[in-house]
């Protein structure tokens, strides 16, 4: 069993979009953008043996405001860019109920089964209060990415930072905590 990083992208890993006030997701190639401490950041935790699993809620395919194609496209451009293990895709609308949207844990379960991942040794990363509640129910260290939106913060994140580059600092400074408490 290997400890993973799952990474939610909208806000982790690629510059949110602000509609009506609230951050959303890139819907199309042209504003897909990697945040610019992310490459370092994953580099860096990737050296240390950590997976990297992107767990992402993409709901707007489910209600037809961008096509799965288009999706698909900015996760092939992420591949190429970042030392990622592997991209976990929810589609469905947030009315649909499914097992896989976060806040419910199909996505990182999957993953887990997939990968042969020890969730009580990874870490979630997230910029929303539903990747908090997913990691947690799976057993994870929680990192919150606090970008300043108005809207609902996590009560229970493990850790607030306020970038990506923050995160991986944190957890490579924890990770070699643990393993020299378990050595």
């Amino acid at each position: 069993m290997r400890p993973a990083v799952f990474l939610d992208r909208d806000g982790v890993l690629v510059r949110s979009l602000l509609r009506d006030g609230k951050p959303s997701a890139p819907r199309s190639l042209r504003e897909f953008e990697i945040l610019p401490d992310v490459p370092a950041a994953l580099a860096a935790l990737k050296k240390a043996g950590f997976l990297l699993i992107v767990v992402t809620n993409q709901p707007d395919v489910g209600n037809r405001l961008v096509a799965r194609a288009t999706v698909e496209a900015m996760h092939e451009r992420l591949g190429r860019a970042l030392p990622l293990d592997g991209v976990e895709v929810c589609y469905h609308r947030q009315s649909d109920g499914c097992e896989c949207r976060k806040p419910r844990p199909g996505m990182l379960r999957h993953a887990a089964r997939e990968f042969g991942i020890d969730t009580a040794a990874s870490y979630m990363v997230g910029d929303r209060w539903s990747d908090i509640v997913v990691g947690h129910a799976q057993g994870c260290f929680t990192v919150f990415i606090d970008r300043g939106h108005d809207e609902p913060k996590p009560e229970s994140a493990d850790l607030t930072v306020v970038s990506l580059a923050e995160a991986a600092r944190a957890i490579l400074a924890r990770s070699r905590v643990s393993t020299a408490a378990s050595g």
